[in-house]
């Protein structure tokens, strides 16, 4: 019987800081308490999550093992608590700074091209302008 991971991340693998956080938490994934699923590979389908791709696009999914789907920072706080490493985000657990940080997040995702090209991360080829034609080999 295989274990189910408690929580499977659906990221954008074009995306170079994207790629990098996920190669990040891939290290610290000593226990393997997580699963990494690549949104932008060709065979990719969205429809078991209950979920287009254009949501996908827009953040951070995840889904935990007994099955609920986590949205944007909540996706990024279970995942660093996971690896032993949610001091890196203590923010998202204050209930008041919550709205705020959520927000500065979905911003961040919706530049997350732009975004890497400035912090001077090589975006691949085939993005231009803040679109990825087809995928990028990222995590390889």
């Amino acid at each position: 019987m295989t274990k189910l991971p408690a929580l499977t991340l659906y990221f954008d693998g074009r995306c170079p800081f994207c790629a990098s956080e996920m190669r990040r938490l891939m290290h610290w994934n000593q226990a393997d308490h997580l699963a990494f699923v690549d949104i932008s590979q060709p065979n990719f389908d969205p429809s078991p999550l209950g979920v287009d791709l254009a949501a996908l696009n827009r953040e951070l999914h995840s889904t935990t093992g007994d099955g609920r789907l986590l949205v944007g920072i909540d996706s990024m706080l279970a995942a660093y608590t996971l690896v032993g490493r949610g001091w890196l985000v203590w923010p998202l657990r204050v209930r008041v700074l919550r709205p705020l940080l959520a927000a500065c997040y979905r911003r961040f995702a919706r530049h997350r091209y732009w975004i890497s090209s400035r912090l001077g991360y090589r975006l691949p080829p085939e993005c231009r302008d803040g679109v990825c034609s087809v995928s990028s080999p990222f995590l390889k």
